[in-house]
């Protein structure tokens, strides 16, 4: 099977698994578990933040930052493809009764001035803005990498205005190998931020939200209201710091494989895309004529996954399941199916 479909679908490498076998444990909840110490303190020195705190999802990671910065009543600001709004069950009006609001921007990013056009004067009618939120890279942007120069400023824009500022780098690290950037550089004056070990670095389960020592020490409690303490985490907490040292380097192969795959769709017929937009690991094309659903029952048919996201769209992801020869097989497909779907 050639899954496609996420690089949430990624499974532990052999190596991995004997690393989670051997994992020094203790109960996470008394602060006993020393893999998932080790891995918190890793996580926060590659961040270039204080502290760390391991959580068992990017959703939990990004809504306990939702709650650790606001208020109920609070208005909180992201780009209208945000993950946070979009993909994580209404989780800031349900957990912590904070509204969004949505700034239209560009594949997933925006400027200072779109940001500056959204934040609510202070009106007693009105709720009050207090948090941003920006992702990077941006999932239904299409895995766009925010330029560092447009990322700073409004960074330094939101604190001009008093606002907090969080990340949603579940693929953090993808943006740090495109843009050849570190990732502590790329964090520069954010307030949070949450990474995800699970997607294309590999590892079975598992996040960390990352901020100073006062950030975090609050956030340890909205995990646990969450019910996200856990106890014997270490056995994840060791998956994690393995693909840490070992996956993030690599996370350029996907890229490769994603331009591959992005150049060669573009060439077939009834297929819409441009390929100079693919980034990272992530890519969005277009059918003319053909149902999205109907190429994808036939691409399943040869043991090929991808997603369908509208009718006359489909997502692809590259990952580590998926070598470069697999990606060439893909392409033949495709472009066979299209001829007699067309």
């Amino acid at each position: 099977m050639i899954d496609l479909r996420s690089d949430t679908v990624t499974k532990p490498t052999p190596e991995m698994r004997k690393v989670m076998a051997e994992a020094e444990v203790g109960d996470d909840v008394w602060g006993d578990d020393p893999s998932v110490k080790a891995l918190e303190e890793k996580t926060a020195e590659i961040l270039g933040m204080e502290a760390a705190v391991f959580m068992p999802s990017g959703t939990m990671t990004n809504q306990v930052a939702v709650r650790t910065h606001t208020q109920p009543g609070d208005e909180l600001l992201i780009e209208q493809y945000g993950h946070i709004y979009g993909s994580e069950a209404g989780g800031a009006a349900a957990l912590s009764g904070v509204s969004t609001r949505l700034i239209h921007g560009e594949r997933g990013m925006f400027f200072k001035d779109d940001l500056a056009k959204m934040i609510r004067t202070p009106d007693e009618h009105q709720p009050l803005t207090t948090l941003v939120c920006v992702e990077n890279t941006c999932n239904r942007g299409g895995g766009t990498v925010w330029p560092l120069q447009q990322l700073r400023s409004v960074v330094d824009y939101s604190h001009q205005q008093k606002l907090n500022i969080h990340m949603d780098g579940a693929r953090l690290w993808n943006a740090a190998v495109a843009s050849r950037t570190s990732e502590a550089e790329i964090l520069k004056g954010f307030d949070s931020v949450s990474v995800c070990f699970s997607k294309g670095l590999g590892a079975p389960v598992g996040s960390a939200l990352a901020g100073s020592k006062e950030f975090i020490r609050e956030s340890r409690r909205f995990r646990k209201l969450f019910g996200g303490a856990m106890r014997q985490s270490g056995v994840l907490a060791a998956a994690a710091h393995y693909a840490l040292d070992h996956h993030r380097d690599r996370l350029a192969e996907d890229h490769e494989n994603a331009q591959t795959l992005a150049f060669g769709l573009a060439e077939i017929p009834g297929i819409k895309l441009n390929p100079k937009n693919v980034e990272t690991n992530i890519i969005f094309f277009e059918l003319e004529k053909v149902n999205a659903f109907s190429l994808a029952e036939k691409l399943e048919q040869h043991s090929i996954l991808v997603e369908v996201v509208e009718t006359d769209l489909i997502r692809v992801v590259t990952n580590l399941m998926v070598d470069e020869k697999q990606i060439l097989i893909v392409l033949e497909t495709i472009q066979s199916e299209m001829s007699q779907l067309n």
